[in-house]
């Protein structure tokens, strides 16, 4: 088969895994739940504006309705967010298994290696589109119930509505670069079973046990290395200017567990036998 082919083989499995992604009813119910959590956010203020404590940014979003956005992202980073990368991710090999359905994609024929990726970058793709989702509903239901102004920033500059779009689509991508390392360690618990349910589980729980671990002063010399550590730097596109060393730092830890976790995952997932 000729490198082009092969390309075009890939692109057509890819195409097909994000529109099985995004044709099931469990995707969009998760979307769906994160989209409301900056309807909530916005009507609680609504209703009982300056009333009791938050996360950053509530307290201004009854003076401007664009913080709606920042507060529910900011919301869903410890919580929301990693439960459905973990339900996405820990379903990508071991969903397969449980149907029965995985020695077809190999059969098909597709290496084993381009399975991994191409369930990989499934993944990848959902967790660009959570973020997105929230901060998009964000900022419409800002817009309905508030009043919309110039931001002003955490170094005390003002930006319009185009230095905002820019802003808003940084953190974005920051946010869903934080996943990344969270979707490879889902992937690689997805090749060690083939109940997806423990895969999704133990993703999960490994993605609170490290912000547990992350909050402890007695381990500062852990909290470097545990892959949520940078999950809140994004508050530095928040600045003017833009400071990006959590950005570099962020990148590099999400890139090393992407490399191990995906190691582990081909590791494990080259030796298993599937047609048993």
């Amino acid at each position: 088969m000729s490198q082009v082919e092969t390309r075009a083989r890939t692109l057509a499995f890819l195409g097909s895994e994000i529109a099985v992604l995004f044709r099931r009813r469990r995707t969009w119910a998760m979307l769906a739940a994160l989209a409301l959590v900056p309807v909530l956010i916005a009507i609680a203020v609504k209703l009982r504006p300056g009333a009791g404590r938050g996360p950053a940014f509530l307290a201004a979003i009854s003076e401007n309705g664009l913080f709606v956005a920042f507060t529910a992202l900011t919301v869903s980073v410890p919580i929301f967010l990693p439960l459905t990368i973990g339900v996405v991710a820990g379903d990508t090999i071991a969903g397969e298994a449980s149907l029965g359905t995985l020695r077809y994609l190999l059969v098909a024929p597709a290496s084993r290696v381009r399975v991994l990726l191409v369930k990989y970058a499934g993944a990848a793709v959902f967790a660009v589109a959570a973020p997105l989702t929230v901060m998009i509903t964000g900022l419409a239901v800002g817009a309905a119930l508030f009043p919309i102004r110039p931001v002003t920033l955490l170094s005390g500059d003002t930006i319009d509505a185009g230095g905002l779009a820019v802003r808003a689509a940084l953190l974005v991508a920051y946010v869903a670069l934080s996943l990344l390392g969270l979707s490879a360690i889902g992937l690689f618990l997805s090749t060690l079973t083939t109940v997806p349910v423990g895969a999704m589980a133990a993703t999960i729980v490994l993605a609170a046990a490290s912000q547990i671990l992350d909050s402890l002063p007695q381990l500062d010399w852990l909290h470097p290395w545990l892959f949520s550590h940078y999950w809140f730097g994004f508050g530095d596109f928040l600045r003017d200017p833009i400071v990006w060393d959590s950005f570099q730092d962020n990148a590099l830890l999400q890139l090393g567990y992407v490399a191990l976790f995906g190691a582990a995952a081909y590791g494990r997932f080259a030796t298993k036998d599937i047609l048993s």
